[in-house]
């Protein structure tokens, strides 16, 4: 498979949002409930990119889980990690059927469960990891949905299409 330009583009551009939301917004878009904690828009990024192509969400994904190791450390990186898995498995979604929701309501389970499981070698419990990480990460998805499908309305309504015809083929590394 290939990437296009438009597509390293847009992932550069996202990876980018995705690094600085954790290093610039720390401590005052930031929810913390020990042991969990969420970073208010952290999935915008991802969310947009799986509009794009299932390479620029995994891109995205692991710039989202490098910014989090710099601000936050190895355990929340991990977690951060499964944006790489749900981003990949909503963009196949949302090439196959064009809707940003249904893709992003089907990948919740995907990403509360996976944040969930990631965080049981740690020493959480399987209370703590299902019912504060898992159900901390559902609303967290549903947050930054809300707020993705806000952006995604203004972007499309200005003529920013994220979606991307397969021209000017570029080889992914």
């Amino acid at each position: 498979m290939r990437m296009t330009m438009r597509e390293l583009l847009y992932g550069a551009l996202l990876t980018a949002l995705a690094l600085l939301i954790p290093l610039a917004f720390q401590g005052w878009l930031q929810v913390a409930i020990p042991p969990f904690s969420a970073t208010l828009a952290s999935h915008l990024p991802t969310m947009l990119a799986l509009t794009i192509s299932p390479w620029t969400a995994a891109l995205v994904g692991f710039g989202s889980s490098l910014g989090f190791l710099l601000t936050l450390g190895p355990i929340v990186a991990l977690r951060a990690s499964t944006h790489i898995l749900f981003g990949v498995v909503g963009a196949a979604l949302y090439q196959k059927n064009r809707q940003l929701w249904p893709a992003l309501l089907i990948t919740l389970p995907i990403h509360t469960l996976g944040e969930a499981l990631v965080v049981l070698p740690f020493g959480f419990s399987f209370q703590q990891a299902l019912l504060v990480i898992g159900l901390g990460t559902a609303l967290h998805h549903l947050a930054d949905s809300v707020i993705t499908a806000a952006v995604y309305h203004s972007l499309t309504k200005a003529g920013v299409a994220l979606s991307t015809a397969r021209k000017h083929p570029v080889n992914h590394l």
